[in-house]
């Protein structure tokens, strides 16, 4: 981990990914026909003043080369890469070969994914100790990475062993007790998601599409059972409540208040997910610019 205080590596961190980015899952194509539309994207992206964009899925450290290739400052981040279908080794390798060409443009966003998605997965916590025990021992800084914590332990994980945090599908309530736990150095990036629609119906069911699929997952409904929320708003794609503390959606005053709740509640950074009715790898271009309007 070197000398670097968690205070220096959020600091540091802070400054370079700023307020905003985006959380895309068509940014990650492997497609080598879509490689000048994703370069085109990600240089729009860092024109349009968003300071980090995080690769959907579980995404590899190749992932961010062909969008920092195309940019001169945005920050590429994985958001996040499975500790179980990529290895440490080779991960330390080739974040070493982009940090000696593009020093100090992607962050490694690292998580433990979810039972049901491998059948590697057995003790979570202390496997991402051992893979982050891996990462010092291959010369990987702490400063150039974060966890995707939810609960308690592994917060205090990412406080103790990286820059900071990037939680998805929490409400503000988690993002105030994930400050209170990480302290005000680390950086915390929570992921949210936004549905450029003012009809509540057609707003709500667009997020219920993306919703259901979460909701089966017992990681995200065992942390936000914590905050309230019971089996009633996990049916049916996710009851009203639910929904709304989850998603911003409506028009541009009330997505602004959802973004700027956020950061009330402790976010360093925010990074906004489109969901619309196109397919997930799709590249919502003038949704992106719509929020880099109304966030200005």
């Amino acid at each position: 981990m070197g000398d670097e205080t968690s205070t220096e590596r959020g600091s540091s961190l802070k400054e370079t990914v700023g307020r905003h980015g985006i959380w895309s899952m068509g940014l990650r194509s492997e497609d080598p026909d879509r490689r000048g539309e994703l370069a085109e994207a990600a240089a729009e992206l860092e024109e349009l003043g968003f300071g980090a964009v995080w690769l959907g899925g579980s995404t590899g450290v190749r992932h961010a080369v062909p969008l920092i290739e195309a940019t001169s400052h945005l920050v590429v981040a994985t958001g996040i890469q499975s500790i179980w279908q990529y290895e440490a080794a080779e991960t330390a390798e080739r974040f070493a070969e982009l940090e000696a060409d593009r020093p100090g443009r992607f962050l490694l966003g690292l998580g433990v994914s979810h039972a049901k998605m491998t059948d590697r997965y057995q003790r979570p916590y202390s496997a991402m100790v051992g893979y982050l025990d891996a990462l010092d021992a291959a010369g990987v800084p702490a400063g150039r990475r974060v966890l995707a914590a939810l609960g308690p332990k592994m917060l205090e994980l990412s406080r103790d062993r990286t820059a900071g945090s990037h939680p998805y599908l929490v409400t503000t309530e988690h993002t105030a007790r994930a400050r209170g736990i990480l302290g005000a150095a680390p950086l915390l990036a929570p992921e949210t998601k936004v549905v450029l629609d003012t009809d509540p119906d057609s707003a709500r069911a667009k997020a219920r599409g993306v919703l259901a699929f979460y909701l089966e997952l017992p990681n995200y409904t065992n942390a936000l059972a914590q905050f309230g929320f019971t089996e009633e708003d996990f049916a049916d794609g996710g009851s009203d409540r639910l929904v709304d503390a989850l998603f911003a959606w409506g028009d541009d005053d009330r997505i602004r208040q959802r973004i700027e709740a956020f950061h009330a509640a402790g976010a360093d950074h925010v990074a906004l997910q489109v969901v619309d009715d196109q397919p997930g790898d799709s590249l919502p271009r003038a949704a992106w610019r719509r929020l880099a309007d109304l966030l200005r």
